[in-house]
């Protein structure tokens, strides 16, 4: 399963409302850091499969979502498990860490 773009319209369906748990990446086009964790984000969501979602909002066109969770700086990762936020980080890191992050969320 590849990442999925999420709007702030699409939020609360392919989130909150998400059977699997969510791994949601808050970026801009702008930013570097996120631009690094992209195709590391990519590659999970194919060894992952259907075990979780990764969904990607852009704050620039998207205020709304990162705005309600408070997201002061991206990029910025949210894991969500039955429509609650179970974990979330801040910043940029190697594929392993957010592998590691991501199991022990959920």
């Amino acid at each position: 399963m590849a990442t999925v773009a999420v709007t702030d319209d699409t939020f609360d369906a392919e989130v909150k409302n998400s059977d699997v748990p969510v791994v949601v990446d808050f970026w801009a086009e702008w930013c570097g850091p996120c631009k690094q964790i992209g195709p590391a984000l990519e590659e999970l969501s194919e060894e992952y499969g259907d075990k979780i979602k990764i969904a990607k909002v852009d704050v620039d066109s998207n205020p709304n979502a990162p705005m309600s969770l408070g997201v002061r700086g991206i990029p910025a990762l949210f894991i969500f498990k039955n429509g609650e936020v179970v974990s979330n980080r801040a910043g940029a890191a190697p594929k392993a860490a957010l592998q590691n992050w991501i199991n022990e969320s959920i």
